[in-house]
């Protein structure tokens, strides 16, 4: 497996091709929409599969970004690399980021993201009917897919997290006593960048041409440091996973890295030792950061060979299992 990244450079995810030459190079079929939400909000959608009629998708992935990040750029890049195996892969771009409608970085409850990515990951699921289906979350997104999971772990039969938010580490928490000021800012203030951290990119990318990388994103939005009721409501929902996770029942593999400055490891493990599935793991890479694909070559081969490899093998269940129950 060669994750896509490596023909990447500072400028561009896809190197020195344009897009739709990314696409044909790696026999990709590529679709962009947008759907409205609850709120008549514009949420923008997109797909890759492999273009080919030999033969029917394994299953679909629905991805979830994570915070300040995009469904394109970098994890369209991920995206090319586990449809190139033979998925369906979709994902959306969350209120208030890429090209979906909403303040930047402004998320003040997640319950009205996690119904965005239900309905359009539903929608999906509705027209491909005989596919087994998994989350991938990444970050923030992997928060949201636990979320989702809880909501309707019946609907899935797997789900991937990696640098998943499941706690978020105490370098990297407000400063005190902001910390606990945060309710009253939130209420006061839910737009105001009060929040005092140290900038995510700089400690979840160790590569530091993909950190130019991420700044090169001409689409990116400048979110920055997450607002007041941004803050508060990821607090929140780390406690939440906290109390909850205890009823993850669906099969999952969590993959982390052992030096992730943003979101502690030691969270994800908490989570792993709790949840209820009995088909489990949980991979931790000794000194990798945050975002794993930000790593040295080999390493992005190691952790997406592991991530790649679950998903076969699971997929694989998933279709045996439905032969044998019809």
């Amino acid at each position: 497996m060669s994750h896509p990244i490596n023909e990447a450079n500072e400028k561009s995810p896809y190197g020195e091709l344009t897009r739709e030459e990314f696409y044909k190079k790696h026999q990709i079929l590529h679709q962009e929409s947008f759907i409205l939400n609850k709120k008549n909000m514009k949420i923008f959608t997109q797909s890759w599969r492999p273009d080919s009629t030999d033969s029917q998708p394994k299953g679909i992935v629905a991805m979830v970004h994570g915070y300040s990040s995009e469904s394109s750029w970098l994890n369209e890049l991920t995206a090319v690399a586990i449809a190139k195996t033979g998925f369906l892969v979709c994902a959306l771009d969350l209120q208030g980021h890429g090209y979906s409608d909403g303040l930047p970085g402004h998320i003040p409850n997640i319950q009205y993201v996690v119904s965005d990515c239900i309905k359009f990951f539903d929608s999906v699921k509705a027209n491909n009917p005989k596919l087994p289906a998994f989350l991938y979350g990444e970050s923030l997104g992997g928060a949201i897919s636990i979320l989702i999971c809880l909501k309707q772990g019946y609907a899935w039969d797997g789900l991937i997290l990696s640098g998943a938010m499941c706690g978020i580490s105490a370098k990297f928490k407000p400063m005190w006593p902001l910390e606990k000021l945060l309710p009253l800012a939130a209420l006061f203030a839910p737009a105001w960048k009060v929040v005092v951290s140290k900038p995510v990119s700089s400690r979840s990318y160790k590569e530091e041409w993909k950190r130019r990388l991420v700044a090169n994103n001409p689409n990116r939005r400048k979110s920055g440091k997450p607002p007041a009721a941004t803050a508060l409501e990821f607090l929140r929902v780390c406690e939440y996973i906290r109390m909850h996770c205890h009823d993850l029942e669906v099969p999952f593999l969590m993959v982390h890295g052992e030096d992730d400055f943003v979101c502690d490891f030691r969270s994800a493990s908490f989570v792993h030792e709790s949840a209820s599935s009995k088909d489990k793991k949980l991979k931790v890479f000794p000194g990798m950061w945050h975002m794993l694909i930000g790593e040295t070559k080999e390493n992005v081969e190691l952790v997406f060979g592991t991530i790649l490899s679950w998903l076969g093998d699971h997929a694989a269940k998933a279709k045996t299992k439905t032969l044998i129950t019809n």
